[in-house]
C-alpha cells in the first residue's frame, strides 16, 4: 500500500478528485494548509490606494490517498495531468485496519 499526498491549490481539488473517482480510488483526505514554496508570493493590493502586500504563505491544499501499490504510476500521473503546480509525496505503508470492520491491509482501503 502507497499513501500519496500530493501538495496543489484549491481550484485543482474538484476535478483531481473527479479523475481519482473514474479509476475507482475509494476515500480521499483534503486538508487546507498554509505555506510557501521556494519563490515568493504575488503581490496583493492592500486595502484601497496603491500599497501593496506580499503576503509570506499561501491557502495550499494536501490530498491524500491510500492506494495498492500497483495503481501509484496511475494516481500521480492522474494528479500531474490535472495541476501544474505542487508537489507529490508517495509513502510506503506497513499496516492498515478498519475500524469498523477489523478488515486489513488492501482490505481495509
Amino acid at each position: 500500500m502507497i499513501r500519496i499526498d500530493a501538495i496543489v491549490p484549491q481550484n485543482d481539488i474538484r476535478v483531481i478528485s473527479d479523475a481519482l473517482k473514474k479509476i475507482s480510488v475509494g476515500g480521499i483526505t483534503i486538508m487546507k494548509v498554509r505555506g510557501r514554496g521556494k519563490t515568493a508570493s504575488p503581490a496583493l493590493h492592500a486595502a484601497k490606494g496603491t500599497e501593496t502586500f506580499i503576503p509570506e504563505f499561501a491557502d495550499k491544499y494536501i490530498l491524500t490517498v491510500i492506494v495498492d501499490e500497483k495503481d501509484e504510476n496511475e494516481v500521480v500521473n492522474i494528479i500531474r495531468t490535472n495541476t501544474k503546480v505542487g508537489k507529490i509525496f508517495m509513502y510506503k505503508l506497513s499496516r492498515a485496519v478498519d475500524i469498523a470492520t477489523g478488515a486489513e491491509n488492501e482490505k481495509a482501503i
